[in-house]
């Protein structure tokens, strides 16, 4: 009985580790999330359309910049004026991408240079077997169109230092210059001249632009222009003696894509039943650090309500009052080996369930009222919930939900699975904790509106010891 449970529990994990695994950089997840609605019936919008032509009951979704993605299945009972049941999440993660002119030697070999995007753990990205996954543009004779392209081949590799080339002081602590040494190696200079693809004044490596150009199927000379990011090339995997793990790259924040992907679509059959509109909506960039025109902090939210709305900002107006937003991205679970940096109180675990995030200067969005829904619907169906709070002497990360509540002016609160090694190159979440969580909120998009109106939030019956006032 037991491996049959755990089996279950694992099936939707192993099909994370081929979400994740299909995602090495925002514009593959974005990708692959679309061919998830595809699946399910989904209609492709285009936001250069002046008409959408929207129905009670109809499935839809656009991208922006191919990174991000944002679908809406519409309540068959819905009428401009009423709410929206949203989830959020981030597609990006912490990456090396390639600078604008990556072409870069050193001492006889051929570098790649690179940035570093995000707050990532770099120390984790040396002696990893290293590719680029992203988007070309590419001429043809049609014109010109921007391609997903991923070399699965480990082609690039930063390198430590030999221990017995290290100081005493640089064998205790590991520390390195982001600039001079996070460099990626990808092939001798010796070789490049053997092959004729060495060239000083290209804006990048020949080599490298051979292979895109080869897994493309297009000459070298089509290539225009491309946005490229370093991934690790080993595949996702279920670990632990009882596969209650999952490690993986980029489970911050793609493990909350899939879980929110699959609740969302698993909640389509009560859609007849349904006032609001149910949507889900997936960032690039998060925009803890940043502003772009495609991110959380961007208009594409509201834009996306004020046509959903038909363009009437007073309805849209009345709809945001009755809508809530759920940030959904991952929280620290309980490092076995550093307890202390927990607080006592707020120690989630892996395995135990979904983390509500609380911060009381909002970093996280999370109130009483928001987090209200969440814990009926836990209740009700006997679905795990945790909570998390820093401690006061830590500094606390944020995520897209401070923002777009400010910006869209909803209810909002933050959770999301626990995970270890956040920010790593190899980062771990619990295998048991995918199942549990998917249907939670396959059952919040089913039951939000119901519980949404048993709840009053109107002063009313004020007691007047509230104000003491003398005559």
């Amino acid at each position: 009985m037991a491996t049959e449970t755990t089996n279950k529990a694992t099936d939707h994990a192993k099909r994370f580790c081929a979400f994740v695994d299909a995602g090495p950089s925002p514009f593959h997840c974005v990708a692959t999330v679309a061919n998830r609605l595809e699946e399910a019936g989904f209609t492709a919008l285009h936001e250069t359309s002046s008409d959408w032509k929207i129905q009670p009951g109809g499935r839809y979704y656009f991208t922006r910049n191919q990174s991000s993605i944002i679908a809406f299945a519409v309540g068959e009972h819905f009428v401009p004026g009423n709410g929206f049941t949203m989830f959020g999440a981030h597609t990006d993660s912490p990456c090396l991408v390639l600078k604008p002119k990556s072409n870069l030697t050193k001492n006889g070999y051929q570098m790649v240079g690179v940035q570093t995007y995000g707050g990532g753990l770099w120390h984790t990205w040396f002696d990893r077997d290293l590719s680029v996954a992203g988007r070309v543009i590419v001429k043809s004779e049609s014109g010109f169109q921007s391609r997903l392209v991923r070399l699965n081949k480990p082609i690039l590799r930063i390198s430590n230092l030999a221990i017995h080339l290290q100081s005493r002081e640089e064998r205790t602590s590991f520390k390195f210059n982001n600039e001079d040494n996070l460099i990626p190696l990808l092939c001798s200079e010796a070789e490049n001249k053997l092959n004729e693809t060495k060239d000083d004044e290209a804006k990048h490596p020949p080599k490298l632009v051979a292979m895109l150009a080869e897994e493309l199927g297009v000459r070298p000379e089509n290539i225009q222009d491309f946005e490229l990011c370093l991934y690790d090339t080993q595949k996702a995997s279920i670990g632990g003696a009882y596969d209650e793990f999952v490690n993986t790259a980029r489970i911050d924040n793609q493990a909350s894509c899939y879980i929110l992907s699959e609740a969302f679509v698993n909640s389509l059959d009560t859609l007849p039943n349904e006032k609001n509109v149910r949507l889900i909506a997936f960032f690039d960039d998060e925009e803890v650090g940043s502003v772009s025109a495609n991110g959380a902090k961007s208009a594409i939210m509201r834009q996306t309500l004020q046509r959903i709305s038909g363009n009437n900002q007073q309805l849209l107006n009345t709809g945001i009052a009755k809508s809530i937003l759920v940030s959904v991205d991952c929280a620290h679970g309980l490092h076995p080996s550093y307890a202390s940096r927990h607080e006592c109180k707020h120690k989630p675990n892996l395995n135990e369930g979904l983390a509500i995030k609380h911060n009381a200067n909002q970093r996280y969005a999370t109130n009483m009222l928001t987090v209200f829904h969440v814990r009926q619907v836990s209740e009700r169906y006997k679905l795990p919930i945790q909570e998390f709070v820093v401690k006061n002497d830590s500094p606390c990360g944020s995520t897209i939900g401070p923002g777009l509540s400010a910006e869209l002016g909803v209810r909002t609160f933050d959770c999301g699975i626990t995970q270890f090694s956040m920010h790593s190159i190899r980062e771990v979440c619990g295998s048991k904790d995918f199942a549990p969580t998917i249907q939670l909120f396959t059952h919040y998009f089913n039951d939000f509106v119901e519980l949404d109106e048993s709840l009053s939030m109107e002063p009313s019956g004020l007691n007047s010891n509230l104000m003491d006032v003398e005559n």
